[in-house]
């Protein structure tokens, strides 16, 4: 079982270099965990690829079907005071924005707060590089 970022997630329903790698990651682990802000987090990734032209209409829908998609089959960590808290401590101890301690503090509670037992898997070097400190196997 993975805790997957919105970063890994978006790379695996756009067309981006890391997709291919990404699914096949999935099609051998389709145990997915995530934090319950990714979706939206997702949604902003794809609608700033549109804004900037990088995305036609209809592939920003394609993803957003694939999207909808995996979210019916995966695993959320909902929000809660544990996760919070964590994310509070994350900040003080990482360099990192809000939405990366949110996602690392879910995962820190999705595995029990023993981050060896899970992978975690993220596009975003200053998230894997807090994960790895954290004692989680990250996969970049």
């Amino acid at each position: 079982m993975r805790f997957w970022d919105s970063s890994a997630i978006v790379s695996m329903i756009v067309d981006e270099p890391a997709r291919a790698r990404l699914l096949d990651l999935l099609e051998n682990d389709s145990s997915m965990i995530v934090w319950w802000g990714s979706p939206v987090e997702c949604v902003s990734a794809i609608a700033r690829r549109e804004r900037e032209g990088a995305m036609s209409v209809a592939a920003v829908t394609e993803a957003i079907e694939r999207l909808d998609a995996l979210a019916n089959a995966w695993n959320e960590v909902l929000p809660s005071d544990p996760v919070r808290d964590m994310a509070r401590r994350l900040l003080r101890v990482h360099s990192l924005r809000a939405s990366g301690a949110l996602q690392l503090a879910a995962a820190i509670v999705a595995a029990e707060h023993d981050p060896p037992s899970m992978e975690f898997l993220s596009l975003d070097d200053r998230l894997n590089d807090a994960a790895r400190r954290e004692g989680f196997r990250a996969t970049d």
